[in-house]
């Protein structure tokens, strides 16, 4: 008979190794499945915002027709790279659903040099930037930055009331933007170029 020797209850080296390694893989395994977890979850909120600005921007009614049809219009200058206005995407969309055939929404994005003449007649220098226009098409009262949600729906339900917006003027966390700089200015000496200096 074998008699237990007082090193018997030890391991032997390649085994310790061998569960110290497996411990080793284990504990990497857990964290690159946390990583990946939190990386996916992170990029599922940010395709879902970006999607959802997209989305906005491309149901968006044109600004000529909103204009002109007879209803209130709210219009939202925005870019895709505003963090600020990706964070309201949702609750807009939501807002969009409940006024959609009360309210013209029209989404203009400060990155297109076609809505110049738009963003510096209403001095868009924060974005996002909204501006509501009565049925006639007159603007009537801005917003500037990020706005809650109770905010909006109360200012877009007096538009559609004809009621004075109990939020007109207010200001939340913007997106700096500056608009490129307009490429009709021109040399006030020659009276030939009297015609591009004239803005509508």
């Amino acid at each position: 008979m074998i008699k237990n020797s007082p090193n018997s209850s030890l391991e032997s080296p390649e085994k310790s190794a061998s569960t110290v390694g497996a411990r080793v893989r284990n504990l990497l395994i857990v964290f690159a499945a946390i990583i990946l977890s939190v990386a996916f979850v992170f990029g599922l909120r940010t395709e879902t915002s970006t999607a959802t600005l997209t989305t906005l921007a491309e149901n968006s009614m044109p600004l000529d027709i909103a204009m002109s049809n007879g209803k209130p219009t709210l219009v939202e200058f925005y870019a895709n790279w505003c963090t600020t206005c990706q964070a309201m995407a949702s609750d807009m969309n939501e807002l969009e659903q409940q006024y959609t055939h009360k309210v013209n929404f029209v989404m203009l994005n400060v990155d297109n040099n076609k809505w110049l003449p738009e963003v510096e007649r209403y001095r868009v220098d924060g974005i996002p930037h909204f501006v509501f226009f009565g049925k006639e098409g007159n603007a009537i009262a801005q917003t500037i930055g990020e706005q809650p949600k109770t905010i909006m729906a109360a200012n877009l339900a007096a538009l559609v009331a004809g009621e004075s917006l109990p939020y007109a003027k207010t200001t939340g966390q913007v997106s700096k933007f500056t608009p490129p700089v307009t490429t009709n200015k021109a040399n006030s000496d020659d009276p030939r170029l009297h015609g591009s200096q004239v803005k509508s």
